[in-house]
């Protein structure tokens, strides 16, 4: 049975309708992540998950329970907000442990719990210092700590990261995957509009666009066989390569031609055998590009050269086009430099040009 199930829900502000029959299940202990860019709806929908939004329609379960018009605090959840929202004469031991005394549980099952959870998040020698006293990294993990001690089945992240700077959001992201590990079975709904972020935290990903579901599926799934052109270009970074031109019959099969440059599809896994004469979007991601004097498409210059450490990205062009390259980091690249790029088909994404959808 899912952890979370949310069917054909609507969500309206007044006038205004957000979703219209959304629906999405998600499994128990599963760590799931909310992707999209602004105003996609990543956050309302967390939010009516939570019980901080009423739905119009539709209904949310929870471990198997209705939960459509109960109180968030009966709904078996906590909640991690973007911003801290500490208090700041209390201590971290008093933050932590606030909501507890509010629901009088004991004072030796508090002291317990928050002493579990500041061992987990690595902050028990900071319980006796306030707010002011802490970085912004140890307050989030105070924040983190506080939903901790709830002991709820199901953890809602909303931006959790977001006001920190790159260097405590890379720790903290680690820190948030270990502790998805360590408490096994509990259920995380992480919302982000960060794409590495989801990349490295979740066992699935949801790419919204719009108040819609646009893909569900593995990071691995997301980022090689993106369903659109809209998940193609957001997920990854370099952004995939994209190449207009159409599909042309040959004695093989299929081939795609872009002015003078053809590309063999014959071992192409396409989704639905499209026709000869289509108008398509190649995509192909930087790394999966290769440079050389037997390169299948001659004739590129390299313009710029981005040096990554491990990596280095080549912005290529010819007459036509623009094109990134992810090389190694140790190999010498002189701008102005003709190269040709060797593409395999088996590697790249195929769109139509009209609906966006993959072929």
């Amino acid at each position: 049975m899912a952890a979370v199930s949310v069917r054909d829900v609507s969500v309206a502000f007044e006038a205004v309708r957000v979703f219209d029959g959304l629906s999405l299940d998600i499994e128990q202990g599963e760590f799931v992540v909310l992707l999209g860019p602004s105003g996609c709806g990543k956050s309302t929908l967390l939010n009516a998950i939570a019980g901080l939004l009423d739905v119009a329609s539709g209904q949310i379960f929870i471990g198997g329970r209705n939960v459509t018009w109960e109180e968030p605090k009966d709904r078996g959840i906590a909640m991690v907000f973007q911003s801290y929202a500490l208090y700041p004469r209390m201590n971290v031991r008093e933050n932590m442990s606030f909501g507890l005394k509010m629901a009088k549980t004991s004072r030796p099952e508090i002291e317990k719990r928050v002493h579990q959870a500041a061992g987990l998040l690595q902050i028990t020698h900071l319980l006796d210092r306030r707010p002011d006293q802490l970085s912004g990294g140890q307050r989030q993990r105070v924040a983190i700590g506080r939903a901790l001690v709830r002991d709820a089945a199901v953890f809602l992240f909303d931006e959790p990261l977001s006001n920190l700077d790159a260097k405590l959001r890379n720790e903290l992201r680690v820190e948030i995957k270990r502790l998805h590990a360590r408490l096994g079975k509990a259920t995380m709904i992480y919302v982000t509009h960060d794409q590495i972020e989801a990349m490295t935290l979740a066992d699935r990903i949801v790419v919204m666009k719009e108040q819609k579901i646009q893909q569900i599926g593995s990071p691995a799934e997301i980022y090689g066989r993106p369903s659109n052109l809209f998940v193609a270009e957001f997920i990854g970074s370099p952004q995939m390569n994209f190449i207009k031109g159409k599909l042309e019959a040959n004695g093989a099969g299929l081939e795609f031609v872009s002015g003078k440059r053809r590309l063999p599809l014959s071992r192409y896994q396409f989704t639905d055998r499209p026709s000869s004469g289509q108008e398509i979007v190649l995509g192909v991601r930087p790394e999966h590009l290769e440079t050389g004097e037997g390169g299948t498409w001659p004739g590129f210059q390299i313009d710029i050269v981005e040096p990554m450490g491990a990596d280095t990205v080549i912005w290529c062009s010819d007459e036509k086009d623009t094109i990134q390259v992810r090389t190694s980091g140790n190999r010498k690249i002189t701008p102005g430099e003709r190269l040709a790029l060797g593409i395999d088909p088996t590697q790249v994404s195929l769109f139509a040009a009209e609906s966006g959808d993959r072929l």
